[in-house]
């Protein structure tokens, strides 16, 4: 029996298709995981510079400047980091 050409080739182009567009893909997931990390580093760094300010204000000792008083989160500071 013999068999068309065309399903002969066809596995070979989807492979060569996959390793055509791989590094695309690979970048885009990268890029992404990228900005969620960034984005979960600036909420953590937000909030712990909300425990300093809080800590230190129940200390007496004076606030960093740029502080919010009594603010329960920055989240203008996240949004914009």
């Amino acid at each position: 029996m013999l068999i068309p050409s065309t399903l002969l080739t066809r596995p070979a182009t989807l492979a060569v298709s996959r390793v055509r567009t791989w590094s695309a893909g690979s970048q885009q997931r990268a890029r992404r995981n990228a900005m969620l990390a960034a984005t979960d580093c600036a909420q953590r760094r937000a909030e712990r510079e909300d425990v300093e300010d809080f800590l230190a204000r129940r200390a007496g000792r004076p606030v960093a400047d740029g502080a919010a008083t009594d603010a329960p989160a920055r989240a203008d500071r996240v949004a914009g980091a």
